[in-house]
């Protein structure tokens, strides 16, 4: 399989590295040549510096790792092209071109998968299992937390130059951190309505550093979303309220921690479920694109599809939208889908 990489900044290397460790070498690099990164481990790959060009060379799959606002000037025509995509969350910082992309990856039967890799966190895959066995009974109430020291992301590069911190490509905490947003459609189905506030006092960026997002879900779940640039120690977490227990997922030590009641008794015990020995960060990176290569080599479907892709750039949006304007956003129901 040959597969182009747009985009060569962190994330662009890490799936490069991931590529080859899955076996993976016919790679091609398109590079606008903007990253500050050394060039090192990108000696000896064939280098094309126009898109079109590149797409020339007939990539079987196209990983976009640019910034995010540039995400859909290479999906689209790579797309078009008829090359199946890999494209890194958030899909971009707006919905224009969005459904152009699903429609020409529909009418050429192309797989389109989002990079939202915490899909793929043993733990986070534990609290869906859990969900589904009914552990703690009816959900009733989410919250997920995650805040971190942005200027410790990248030690050695300007925080205020990268792509986090810019509105032009797609910055802000809102789109950068929007993983819980689609791990919380994911979990419990989709949002009705949502309302936010956002900040930007923490790091004086042109950008909000800080976001508190309320949402409702159809089910009748609520939920909440802290997200944060300023939080030092760094802290990730979920904790799912339900009608006999509370499940708590902390990535610090990736473990799931479970209080359930049993219908029989007043009273419950804490369990903890430890993450796999020798699980770290790059498992999730790992797994997510040995799930778009079988999914492009039509094993499977992707884990994550660019309709969820979507509904989580939608409610990130929506987040941003309230904050701008004081008002309450609501998710009209979709309508049934045929099953022809």
């Amino acid at each position: 399989m040959k597969i182009l990489i747009a985009g060569l900044g962190s994330i662009g290397r890490r799936h490069l590295r991931n590529l080859l460790a899955l076996g993976e070498k016919d790679l091609l690099l398109y590079r606008t040549r903007r990253a500050t990164l050394p060039d090192e481990e990108l000696d000896g790959f064939p280098v094309e510096a126009d898109l079109e060009s590149a797409l020339g060379r007939r990539p079987d799959a196209v990983i976009v790792a640019n910034p995010s606002s540039l995400h859909l000037k290479v999906a689209l025509p790579a797309a078009r092209a008829g090359c199946h995509v890999f494209l890194e969350k958030p899909v971009s910082n707006t919905l224009e071109g969005v459904q152009a992309l699903q429609q020409a990856a529909a009418e050429r039967g192309l797989k389109v998968a989002v990079g939202f890799q915490f899909r793929f966190h043993p733990g986070l895959r534990k609290v869906a299992s859990l969900l589904a066995e009914r552990a703690v009974g009816l959900p009733l109430a989410a919250r997920a937390h995650w805040g971190e020291y942005l200027p410790d992301w990248h030690p050695g590069e300007d925080y205020q130059k990268g792509y986090a911190a810019r509105k032009d490509l797609g910055g802000g905490v809102v789109l950068t951190l929007c993983h819980p947003l689609d791990y919380l459609h994911w979990l419990f189905g989709e949002v009705e309505d949502l309302w936010a506030f956002t900040g930007r006092a923490g790091l004086s960026l042109p950008v909000e550093d800080m976001a508190e997002i309320g949402l409702r879900f159809r089910s009748g779940l609520l939920g909440s979303v802290q997200l944060n640039y300023d939080q030092r120690p760094p802290l990730h977490r979920l904790e799912v309220v339900g009608s006999r227990g509370t499940i708590v997922w902390d990535n610090a030590d990736g473990a799931v921690r479970l209080f359930a009641v049993p219908l029989d008794k007043r009273e419950g015990e804490w369990q903890t479920f430890s993450a796999p020995d020798g699980f770290e960060r790059n498992a999730m990176f790992l797994a997510e694109m040995q799930d778009f290569l079988d999914a492009v080599r039509g094993k499977s479907q992707p884990a994550c599809t660019l309709e969820d892709g979507r509904r989580a750039l939608e409610l990130a949006l929506a987040a941003l939208e309230s904050a701008r304007t004081g008002t309450l956003q609501g998710f009209p129901a979709k309508p049934a889908r045929s099953g022809h």
